[in-house]
């Protein structure tokens, strides 16, 4: 890692040039959700860790009050805005995910400083470990570093999941930017998304590894769909609002009250509903499993909450779906199943260390055979959240 680390900081001073000043080493991870999807814009439960893959950003301060920024993934290119003006979203700009967190930190009161800054992203973006979330979470650590300043995880989060609303235009849960701010290493954590309770779970990395793959497919969140599963879960608590005004959201609705509207909703939303219903169920489950180590029943349950996603959410595609079956057929597999906000993306297994690479074999050869694409394969244990690594 420290020459990963020297190669960024030596590309930084390629790009904004050598000082004495010192220039610090910011990584945020990326996060895979074992279970609870579609649950956190419902007040729900979700399971997520961050992982290895991560966004690292090179960055030194400086005193005119002005931004400017480079990405790896755009060379040649610089955003530049100002701290002492109105930060404007730029339409259809990567520096969205940027302006986004130093405007919510000047907005709740934290005196920042400029900043020259680059990043680099091993993680892929579009798969679904929540790569917008790494680079939000990292600017705003970056930002309160260089200025002397620090805020809890919780509140980071809080910020960033605003402004990927109001500049990255995707009407996101907490999740994502929680497991970045606050995840710990060897531990999965269980997240209410209600209040922002958190337990932590161990992941045995003796017992377990987490191996993600990439289906290749691109997803897009910004697009329709995802914002048209939000409308439906909402047309599903207004229902259950009108007899009952204390419901708020599909956390605080039984799979009986469900079960018992189905005549009244449209045949849709009432999948969509028993989905987030029962998906916040499986997670519950799940974590009192994890903790007992009830691997094989862990698997179970993420099995049944890919066939929810595939058949009530229908978020799922026929490359997630393959993927998933074919992970099955592996001995040493406790249970796989598509993560993220689907269309796309990945898929994330719970799998013995001695199994992973006969499954990564398997699954490399038989989706090229399929679909003529290469999965990317990472094997993973659960990191620490967003902070200073050099």
């Amino acid at each position: 890692m420290d020459s990963a680390y020297a190669e960024l900081r030596s590309q930084f001073e390629s790009i904004f040039g050598k000082t004495d000043d010192s220039v610090r080493i910011i990584r945020a991870p990326g996060r895979v959700n074992l279970i609870g999807e579609h649950t956190d814009y419902n007040d729900g439960l979700v399971m997520p860790m961050a992982i290895e893959p991560e966004v690292r950003i090179a960055c030194r301060a400086r005193s005119d009050g002005r931004i400017s920024i480079a990405s790896t993934a755009f060379p040649g290119e610089l955003a530049n805005f100002s701290i002492s003006e109105k930060i404007q979203r730029q339409e259809k700009s990567w520096s969205n995910y940027m302006r986004g967190p130093a405007a919510e930190l000047i907005e709740a009161g934290i005196p920042l400083v400029g900043m020259d800054a680059l990043y680099a992203n091993t993680l892929p973006v579009g798969s679904g470990l929540s790569s917008s979330a790494a680079i939000e979470v990292g600017t705003a650590q970056a930002l309160l570093t260089l200025s002397g300043n620090s805020a809890d995880a919780s509140r980071i989060a809080v910020l960033c999941q605003k402004a990927e609303h109001e500049y990255a235009l995707v009407p996101c849960g907490i999740m994502d930017q929680m497991i970045v701010a606050g995840g710990q290493a060897g531990r999965a954590m269980l997240l209410d998304c209600r209040d922002l309770s958190r337990q932590f779970v161990p992941i045995e990395s003796r017992d377990l590894r987490v191996v993600i793959v990439n289906s290749m497919v691109h997803h897009e969140l910004t697009g329709g769909e995802y914002a048209r599963r939000r409308q439906q879960c909402e047309a599903g608590v207004a229902h259950f609002k009108k007899s009952n005004p204390s419901v708020r959201a599909l956390r605080d609705v039984t799979i009986e009250q469900l079960q018992g509207a189905k005549e009244q909703l449209p045949q849709i939303v009432f999948r969509r509903c028993r989905h987030v219903i029962t998906e916040i169920t499986r997670t519950a489950k799940a974590a009192e499993h994890l903790q007992s180590r009830y691997y094989h029943e862990v698997g179970d349950l993420m099995v049944q909450s890919h066939q929810s996603l595939r058949d009530d959410y229908e978020v799922s595609v026929p490359e997630l779906d393959y993927l998933v079956e074919q992970a099955m057929t592996v001995k040493g597999v406790y249970g796989a199943r598509m993560t993220g906000g689907g269309f796309g993306g990945c898929i994330v297994a719970l799998v013995q260390p001695a199994a992973v690479e006969t499954l990564a074999g398997h699954l490399s050869s038989t989706y090229q055979k399929k679909f003529g694409k290469n999965p990317a394969v990472y094997v993973t244990t659960a990191t620490a959240g967003a902070g200073v690594a050099d």
